[in-house]
């Protein structure tokens, strides 16, 4: 598939609404179904295209992409939907790690320009460096997580809307919009006064941290 078609085929992806999405996983998990885990995996590829994008100007971006999705099958063969973390959180660093491992073991030879720096002033050397987290790091994430997810449920509704699509979900914020009815602007307006709110409610919290 070339990168056109295949952006062409996000394009087509639709968001699942939290309850559709926790239904999807009790299908999956408890009643083994398939077409439950289908549509999952299906849902959450924008995920790893999001995590490609930085590897977009490779050759071999579409085996990126493919070794990001083998990623993606894989968390979500061992995701545990009863914890109450966002798929998302759990998948990025095995969808990442499976990138980057593709690109240490069959790209990184094949580079000329391995030091030269992206537009975002990150060099591809950086970017295969080893990014897994300790266990402690998933400890302290997994804390993080949990107190993030209380303070989102005492947000005004349209804010917690936004800040769980965009931070939890990985959607772009004109599909936010759309979703909402709401003007980018807007979107953007909910964003900042729920980030404040957020703030104010874990800084207790990171202190003790």
């Amino acid at each position: 598939m070339r990168l056109e078609d295949y952006i062409q085929e996000l394009n087509r992806i639709k968001l699942l609404e939290p309850e559709q999405e926790a239904e999807l996983w009790k299908a999956f998990k408890e009643d083994k179904n398939e077409d439950a885990r289908r549509r999952l995996i299906q849902s959450y590829q924008p995920l790893v295209f999001k995590n490609a994008l930085p590897f977009r100007s490779m050759d071999g971006i579409m085996d990126i992409i493919q070794e990001g999705t083998v990623g993606l099958i894989e968390a979500a063969e061992k995701f545990d939907y009863h914890r109450g973390v966002a798929f998302s959180l759990f998948a990025v660093h095995r969808i990442r790690g499976r990138m980057l491992n593709f690109i240490r073991k069959e790209g990184a030879s094949e580079l000329t320009c391995i030091d030269d720096l992206g537009n975002d002033g990150i060099s591809i050397k950086d970017r295969i460096a080893d990014t897994a987290l300790s266990v402690s790091e998933q400890a302290e994430m997994h804390e993080i997580t949990v107190h993030l997810k209380e303070a989102l449920t005492r947000l005004p509704e349209k804010e917690r809307l936004v800040l769980e699509r965009v931070y939890l979900e990985s959607a772009e914020i004109k599909d936010v919009a759309v979703l909402l009815d709401l003007s980018i602007a807007h979107i953007y307006r909910l964003q900042k006064t729920g980030i404040r709110r957020i703030r104010g409610m874990l800084s207790q919290f990171m202190q003790r941290w």
